[in-house]
C-alpha cells in the first residue's frame, strides 16, 4: 500500500509520497509560522513532518523535490533541512535530503541577491553545490544555458548528464518492478528556460507518477505553479510521440492553488472555460477519480466571482464539472477538509483496488472511504 499525503498549508504546497517499502518524497515545503500557535488553520508542517519521520525511526527523506523557486513552495525550508554546502545549515536536529530534485531554472537565475528571496539564494546555492559535487541531485531539463553553466564552472555536460533528465523521460533509480512506482516528466521544457529570461511558473516540475500494483496501474498528475499554455503543450507533445497514456489520472493537483491561468487566459464570469487541450486533460481522468486544490477554502459567494487572487470559485466549478462528466469521486481542499477551523492533511491510499481516501471520523475511529478507480490492465 503506497501512500499520498496533501498537507493543509494555506495557498501553498507540500505534499509526500510513501511508497509500501517505506521510501520517502517529499514535493515543496510551505511552513508558515504563524501555524504553531494552535489556533491558526493551517498545520504545523514542521511538527507534522518531524513527527513522521520519528515515528520511522527516520531524519532523512529519500527525495525532496522543489517543483520551483516562489515564497509559497519553500517558506521556511531553510530553517528545516540540513544544506550540505554551509555548516551553519547542519546538525542540530535538521532534516537530511538524499537526493534534491529542482528544475533547471532554480540552478539559473542570475538576478542579483537583493532582487529575489533569501530562501530562494540559499536553495540556489545548495543545488549549484551539489550539481559541482555530482551527487545528490536531479536537474530537470537541459538547456544551452546549463551546459554553459557548467562550462564556466570547469564542467561539462558529459560528466553530469547522468543527474538530468528532460521532459519525456522516465526519472532513474526508480521503477515499477523495485518500488512500485516510476516518474515521468512532463516539464520543463527546455524552451522555458533558453527562450528568454527564466520563467519560474513556465519552468516548473510536472510529473505523471505512475504505481503499479498487482498489474494494475494508477497514475497521479502532479502539477506545480504552471500555465496553461505550458499544460496545452504537454498534451500535444505527448500524443506526438505517442505517450497518450501519460496524460490519464486517478488523481490531479490543481495547478497554482485553483488558479484561473491553469486553465485560460480568461477568468469567466461564472465558471472557467478551459482551453481545447487543457479540456482534453481533465477528460482524460478516469472514473473515480480525485482533483485536490491544495489552497484556502473556496466558497460560492458573491464577493469569490471578483476575487483576484486565487482560489478562484469560476475554476472549482469548471473542475466539478469535468470530474462529474468522469463520474469522478470528489474535488476536495485541503483547507476544507474535514473543515476550515482544523483542517487535516488528506491521505489517499493506494492499493489493489485503486486509489482510496482515509478519512478519520472519530479519535478512536478511522475507515477507508472507498471510490476506487476501476482496475487497469
Amino acid at each position: 500500500m503506497h501512500k499520498i499525503i496533501f498537507y493543509p498549508v494555506g495557498n501553498g504546497d507540500t505534499s509526500q509520497i510513501i511508497l509500501s517499502n517505506g521510501k520517502r518524497f517529499l514535493f515543496d515545503y510551505r511552513h508558515i509560522k504563524k501555524a504553531e500557535d494552535d489556533e491558526s488553520p493551517e498545520i504545523d508542517l514542521c511538527s507534522r513532518l518531524r513527527s513522521e519521520l520519528a515515528e520511522d525511526d527516520r531524519d532523512y527523506f529519500d527525495v525532496v523535490a522543489f517543483t520551483h523557486g516562489d515564497k509559497d513552495h519553500i517558506e521556511n525550508s531553510t530553517d528545516f533541512f540540513e544544506l550540505r554546502y554551509a555548516t551553519k545549515y547542519q546538525g542540530n536536529g535538521r532534516i537530511k535530503i538524499n537526493e534534491l530534485w529542482v528544475p533547471a531554472a532554480m540552478i539559473l537565475e542570475t538576478a542579483t541577491n537583493d532582487e529575489q528571496s533569501a530562501e530562494f539564494v540559499i536553495w540556489r546555492q545548495e543545488a549549484r553545490y551539489r550539481l559541482k559535487e555530482g551527487k545528490g541531485i536531479r536537474v530537470f531539463s537541459n538547456p544551452d544555458k546549463l551546459k554553459d553553466w557548467l562550462t564556466e564552472n570547469d564542467l561539462t555536460i558529459d560528466s553530469r548528464r547522468h543527474l538530468i533528465t528532460d521532459a519525456g523521460q522516465i526519472v532513474p533509480g526508480y521503477n515499477v518492478f523495485s518500488d512500485g512506482v516510476e516518474f515521468f516528466c512532463h516539464s520543463p521544457f527546455i524552451k522555458h528556460v533558453d527562450g528568454g529570461d527564466v520563467l519560474r511558473n513556465e519552468a516548473s516540475l510536472v510529473f505523471s507518477i505512475r504505481f503499479e500494483i498487482e498489474f494494475n496501474s494508477f497514475n497521479y498528475f502532479a502539477i506545480g505553479d504552471t500555465s496553461w499554455e505550458v499544460l496545452e503543450d504537454i498534451v500535444h507533445i505527448s500524443k506526438d510521440h505517442g505517450n497518450d497514456s501519460r496524460l490519464s489520472w486517478d488523481l490531479f493537483n490543481t495547478p497554482h492553488h485553483c488558479s484561473y491561468l491553469a486553465l485560460s487566459d480568461e477568468k469567466g464570469a461564472l465558471e472557467t472555460i478551459p482551453k481545447p487541450l487543457v479540456k482534453e486533460l481533465l477528460e482524460a481522468g478516469k472514473e473515480g477519480a480525485y482533483i485536490v486544490s491544495s489552497s484556502n477554502p473556496i466558497e460560492d459567494t458573491k464577493p469569490a466571482y471578483n476575487q483576484q487572487q486565487p482560489p478562484h470559485i469560476q475554476t472549482r466549478k469548471s473542475y466539478e464539472k469535468y470530474l462529474k462528466k468522469l463520474d469522478g469521486a470528489k474535488f476536495l481542499v485541503t483547507m476544507e477538509e474535514p473543515n476550515q477551523d482544523k483542517p487535516e492533511p488528506l491521505i489517499f491510499n493506494i492499493g489493489k483496488d485503486g486509489i482510496t481516501r482515509w478519512k478519520k471520523f472519530a479519535p478512536a475511529a478511522s475507515i477507508i472511504i472507498s471510490n476506487p478507480a476501476p482496475r487497469a490492465g
